[in-house]
């Protein structure tokens, strides 16, 4: 195939293998969007890297990674309210940040229109919940589609802009983990190139008013319900939302069957009733909300059992279940069990919610075998001469005993784990300043360290810093610096020398924070000292551990020399097996053999020599890789 960012703005009809993230760029170029933010988080970061994979001279739309979600969201509204549209994704708990604002879109004359994409992580892959965003649509009053597949993900954001733009609101379009990360041979359309009319159609005195307060607030919500039951309309009957027979139904069979699903479980399914040969209808819902109300109600009377599958929250379930009782339809509906509300539902999972309502249709086959994978528990790990580990080591042995240690989002979310336990609490980006604060109130035993990381301080820590100044609380912040955002694929921040160079320790001492050092990670005992002495001090203090991605920085090395250029060495005759290294340094670079000997893996080390202080019997040289045996 050819390359990705010729593919995506090849102006001729083309088809290929692409994940899902990769499909919705495409179908945003052909849809004509012009603006597009987001702040990065799995699983919605390829689409970020497929659209700035495009050279900005080429770029059809303007892109930007905004500092936080709720920013994102501001300016792409902004740019949608002026005629212009627009599109913002972001994980899941992005959702959060952003709710502030995405609750009042569907109050709004959106003049440009909105798609809103959502990165659900059923499953929790890399999250710290599964929350089920789908509740959103229904508290602002905003429509929407579920794509199962990459072709859907591509057509269903095509039909989302199509309806933003046509009824002039926000739409939401939701994929899961799955749908985002899927590969699937996708057909697409043809891209015609045009000149963006930039000029401002805003006009609050037309399509107003964009001011949400006790006088406005109740036309706006009649017009969001209006919109809402022509969208219903429409759904009942768009081709999204479908009925399928994948083996037929024979008027023969005593009760009639059916299942209502959507997304990732509704094409599970699909390969269950195949593979089962069942004669089961499925209705597949596309456009899940609103719900189609005519199409369901027309199901259930055609049905004598009825089973709703869903992941994570029984949101359909509750909706239409009080649509029957309402219509008075004797159809039977059922149910998954509690153990199947969380987790994706792939297809192993769904044939158990088949088997548990209908056994004597979806019986084991005899003969076949069901093989369970065996996966062994592993630790997340830091990458090999990370400067969180470094800080972490040197953190660890300066912090006093009972000293509580505050977690939050990022690469150092990972120091919570054996053998550093740096960070007992977590909740979410920006937290941890809060949260210090409120443990070091009367507090007079144990001290108080919090950590953030450098894009999390831009994205969310700022309020916390500012409250922790205002009232001069008494707890240590350590802010780990690593001039990227890490964790979800090296973007840029505001703090980046690429990105804004914002100064971090600048904008501290302009908050009003009196003390500050600033100190390279790889300096683990004058980052030791420095943590004993800023324990010592009354108040609030900063620390700004500091050390560049050395993930970022191999990599860019590797594509100049081919490798990098050292690689550690351990003197067998110096070593005493102190386990230093590779217990309570714990890099994995280290490898231990059944005799206790220990190696250096030459793959994953980078040379840095980050680890020599960590050996107590000097044993750890800096060698020149060519030089080194292999």
């Amino acid at each position: 195939m050819e390359r990705l960012p010729d593919l995506l703005i090849q102006e001729a009809p083309w088809a290929g293998l692409v994940m899902g993230n990769h499909a919705l760029v495409r179908a945003m170029i052909e849809a004509g969007t012009m603006v597009v933010s987001t702040y990065p988080g799995s699983p919605t970061p390829e689409i970020a890297e497929a659209i700035t994979s495009i050279a900005p001279e080429k770029r059809p739309m303007y892109f930007e990674y905004s500092v936080n979600e709720k920013v994102a969201s501001e300016v792409a509204f902004g740019a949608a309210i002026n005629g212009h549209p627009s599109a913002v994704f972001f994980k899941s708990v992005g959702l959060n940040v952003a709710s502030d604002s995405v609750v009042q879109f569907g109050l709004m004359h959106i003049e440009g229109g909105l798609v809103v994409i959502l990165g659900d992580d059923p499953g929790v892959n890399s999250s710290q919940n599964e929350q089920d965003n789908r509740h959103f649509c229904r508290m602002s009053y905003i429509p929407m589609f579920e794509p199962a597949t990459p072709n859907e993900v591509y057509l269903m954001y095509l039909e989302a802009a199509r309806l933003a733009q046509r009824r002039h609101m926000a739409v939401f379009l939701r994929l899961t983990t799955h749908v985002c990360h899927a590969r699937e041979k996708v057909s697409f359309g043809q891209y015609i190139p045009q000149e963006f009319d930039w000029s401002p159609h805003f006009d609050s005195s037309k399509e107003g008013p964009y001011i949400a307060i006790t006088k406005t607030v109740f036309p706006m919500k009649a017009r969001a319900l209006d919109r809402l039951g022509l969208v219903e309309a429409e759904g009942d009957e768009s081709p999204v939302n479908a009925v399928l027979e994948p083996n037929g139904v024979s008027a023969s069979l005593g009760l009639l069957r059916g299942v209502i699903s959507a997304s990732l479980p509704a094409m599970s399914l699909m390969e269950n009733l195949k593979d089962s040969g069942a004669q089961l209808r499925l209705l597949k819902l596309g456009l899940s909300y609103p719900l189609p109300r005519k199409k369901i109600l027309d199901f259930l009377r055609r049905h004598d059992e009825v089973l709703i599958v869903e992941e994570l929250d029984r949101v359909m379930e509750a909706e239409i279940k009080m649509l029957a009782y309402d219509n008075e339809i004797h159809c039977a509906i059922f149910s998954r069990s509690d153990e199947f509300l969380s987790g994706e539902l792939t297809s192993s999972r769904t044939m158990q919610i088949l088997r548990q309502t209908w056994p004597e249709i979806f019986t084991p086959k005899l003969g076949r075998r069901t093989v369970e994978a065996s996966v062994v528990p592993r630790t997340p790990l830091m990458c090999p001469g990370c400067g969180h580990r470094a800080a972490f080591y040197a953190i660890k042995k300066a912090l006093p005993e009972g000293a509580i240690t505050v977690a939050d989002i990022g690469c150092h979310t990972m120091g919570s784990f054996e053998p550093y336990k740096m960070g007992e609490v977590m909740l979410c980006m920006g937290a941890s300043s809060g949260i210090g604060s409120g443990l070091a109130l009367g507090n007079r035993e144990r001290r108080v360290l919090s950590f953030i990381g450098d894009s999390t301080l831009f994205h969310a820590g700022l309020p916390g810093i500012v409250n922790a100044v205002q009232y001069d609380h008494d707890f240590l912040l350590v802010v780990m610096d690593n001039g990227i955002t890490a964790m979800t694929g090296h973007q840029l921040n505001a703090g980046s020398p690429e990105g804004g160079n914002i100064s971090i320790e600048d904008t501290l001492k302009a908050l009003g924070v009196k003390h500050i050092r600033s100190i390279d990670c790889y300096k683990k005992d004058e980052l030791g000292t420095a943590v004993r002495e800023a324990l010592e001090i009354k108040g609030f203090k900063v620390i700004i551990a500091q050390h560049p991605c050395m993930l970022q920085f191999s990599r860019k090395t590797i594509r100049k020399l081919g490798e990098m250029p050292g690689l550690m060495s351990i003197d067998a005759e110096k070593c005493e097996k102190a386990y230093e290294c590779s217990s309570v340094f714990d890099c994995p670079s280290f490898v231990r053999g059944e005799d206790g000997s220990i190696s250096v893996h030459r793959e994953l080390c980078i040379g840095d020599g980050s680890c020599r202080p960590s050996c107590p019997h000097t044993a750890l040289e800096l060698k020149k890789r060519k030089e080194s045996a292999r």
